[in-house]
Parts: structure tokens; C-alpha cells; sequence
């Protein structure tokens, strides 16, 4: 197989592509948008990640407080997606992935290893949202 050729293939698509951090915020947007819908279609399934020891310190119940962060997602995935107050959701997104991701953490440590590859998927999202979050501010004081 020619690799020289695909990859030279690839760079010469790779011109034309969508700016890098645009395809971050979408994907980023997309996600969130996509978490929030299924929350509010299966908010049982996401109360799964709700450990016994969490339960009490919720207001709410844990499948209530997934259909709340539901509607929440689907608003801030949705003006990531459309680059509305980005500054604003990417922010949210990143410091609502970073608890997340010291939650799991925890519930791995006391948990004996569950949500590992939840918490393992989530480190990365919540990199993600940091960059779209960073890239946001600049474009903002740029302008």
C-alpha cells in the first residue's frame, strides 16, 4: 500500500476541512445536545451513575435530577452547536465534565473500579470543553 500517497491524500483534504476548534465546538455541542436528549427519553438509564452514597446529598431524586440536567444540556449543547453564548455553555460544560470526572473518580476509588470507563471517556470530554471554553474567550477578546 501507497502510505506517502494516502497521506498526502489526507493532508490535501485536511486543506479544505473546517477549522479544527470549529469542529471541537460542534462536537462538543453535539454531545452535550445528544446527553441532554437521552436524559430526558431514558432518565432511569442516567440515574444508574447515581452511587447509594449520593442519593441522600441530591435534593431531588436521582431520576428528577436527570431530567433537569436534561433540559439544561440540551440549552447549552444546543447554543454550543449553534456558537450562541459560547463562552458562557463551553464554560458550563467544562466545570459541569471536571465535577463529573472527580465523582467518577471517587466512585472508582470507593467503588472498587465502577464508572471506570465512564470516568476514562469523561477526562477526555471534559479536555474538550476546556479548549472550546479557552478558544471561546480568545475569539471574544480578540473581537
Amino acid at each position: 500500500m501507497d502510505f506517502d500517497g494516502f497521506a498526502s491524500h489526507l493532508s490535501e483534504r485536511a486543506t479544505r476541512a473546517p477549522a479544527p476548534m470549529a469542529l471541537a465546538r460542534v462536537g462538543l455541542g453535539a454531545m452535550v445536545f445528544a446527553a441532554g436528549v437521552h436524559k430526558l427519553l431514558d432518565p432511569l438509564a442516567w440515574s444508574a451513575y447515581v452511587t447509594d452514597w449520593l442519593a441522600p446529598v441530591l435534593v431531588v431524586s436521582p431520576v428528577v435530577f436527570m431530567l433537569v440536567n436534561g433540559v439544561l444540556e440540551v440549552g447549552f449543547g444546543a447554543a454550543i452547536v449553534a456558537d450562541r453564548y459560547t463562552s458562557v455553555a463551553s464554560a458550563v460544560a467544562a466545570v459541569s465534565l471536571t465535577a463529573t470526572c472527580l465523582y467518577l473518580a471517587v466512585a472508582f476509588v470507593v467503588e472498587g473500579g465502577l464508572f471506570g470507563d465512564v470516568l476514562a471517556r469523561d477526562i477526555g470530554l471534559a479536555g474538550l470543553a476546556w479548549a472550546v471554553l479557552v478558544e471561546s474567550l480568545r475569539d471574544t477578546t480578540a473581537n
